[in-house]
C-alpha cells in the first residue's frame, strides 16, 4: 500500500486519507493508480458499504504535483499519464457503493472537479474550491465540462472554469454542490456519525437506489471523461503547458 494514502475500515466504512500534508496532499502518479485500485476493490468488497475520501492536514488535496506526474521509467509519459487520468476518474464513475468527500480544507485541480462525482460532499467552513486550469495552459478534467454547468449554471461554471474563481465552501453549499459545513470537531464527529448510521439502512435498497439516481447521467460521464483526457493529451504536449510548470517552478523556488 503507498504510504502516502491511508486507508481503514470499521463497520462497514472505507476511509480514505490523501497522507502528504507537507505537499498539501498533492497527487502524484503513483497515488492515481493507488486511488483507482482502491475504489475498483472497495466496489466488489462485501464488506464496504461507504468510502470517505478526506485528506490530512489543512488541505483536503492541491491536485496534481506537478513535479511527479508520472513514473521516471516510462516510454510514453504522456500516453500513461492519460491512462492513468482516465482510469481514475472512470473508477469515481462506476463505483456502486456510496462515496463521500469531507473536504477538510482546499481541494483544486483534479480534487475539485472529482467532487461532483461524489455522492456527497461536506466540507470545512475554511475549505474552498478552485480549478486554474486555464493558467496552467490546461483544459477541465474530472467530467467538469458536464458537472459544473448542471451544478452551478453555465456562467458561474465558466467562471470557474475557465478563470479560475475560487469558490467558498458557503458559496458551494449555496449551489448545492455541499451538502453541510462544519465548522467544529463537534459538528464533524456529528457527520462522523451520520455516515456510519448510512450502515444500518437496508443495503440493496440503498444501492439500487444509488444506481437508479446516477445511471442517467452516466453515458454522457463517460463520454465526457474520454473528451477532455483526449483534449488534455494535446495540452500536456503543448508549449503553453511546458512554459506554464517551468513558470510554476520558477515562482515555487523564487519562494525557498
Amino acid at each position: 500500500m503507498d504510504p502516502e494514502i491511508l486507508v481503514s475500515v470499521k463497520n462497514k466504512v472505507q476511509v480514505v486519507t490523501l497522507n502528504r500534508p507537507n505537499k498539501r496532499n498533492a497527487i502524484t502518479g503513483s497515488m492515481y493508480k493507488a486511488l483507482t485500485n482502491i475504489l475498483r476493490d472497495a466496489a466488489v468488497d462485501d464488506e464496504i458499504m461507504v468510502t470517505v475520501l478526506t485528506g490530512k492536514g489543512d488541505y483536503y488535496s492541491s491536485g496534481n504535483d506537478l513535479y511527479n506526474m508520472g513514473s521516471a521509467n516510462s516510454e510514453d509519459p504522456i500516453r500513461e499519464a492519460k491512462a492513468s487520468l482516465f482510469a481514475f476518474v472512470d473508477a469515481f464513475i462506476n463505483f456502486p457503493k456510496i462515496l463521500i468527500a469531507i473536504m477538510n480544507g482546499p481541494a483544486i485541480g483534479i480534487a475539485a472537479t472529482t467532487l461532483a462525482l461524489c455522492d456527497i460532499v461536506y466540507a470545512s467552513e475554511k475549505a474552498f474550491l478552485q480549478t486554474p486550469f486555464i493558467r496552467l495552459g490546461l483544459s477541465p478534467e474530472g467530467c467538469s465540462t458536464y458537472t459544473f454547468p448542471r451544478v452551478f449554471g453555465t456562467s458561474k461554471a465558466t467562471e470557474m472554469l475557465l478563470l479560475g474563481h475560487k469558490m467558498t465552501s458557503l458559496e458551494a453549499l449555496k449551489h448545492g454542490f455541499v451538502s453541510e459545513i462544519y465548522s467544529s470537531n463537534e459538528m464533524l464527529e456529528k457527520i462522523w456519525n451520520k455516515i456510519y448510521g448510512l450502515t444500518s439502512l437496508p443495503k440493496d435498497s440503498l444501492l439500487h437506489s444509488k444506481r437508479l439516481l446516477k445511471m442517467f447521467d452516466k453515458d454522457s460521464l463517460v463520454l465526457a471523461n474520454v473528451k477532455e483526457c483526449d483534449e488534455l493529451e494535446f495540452r500536456w504536449q503543448s508549449e503553453e503547458f511546458q512554459n506554464a510548470v517551468l513558470n510554476f517552478i520558477s515562482s515555487k523556488t523564487s519562494k525557498l
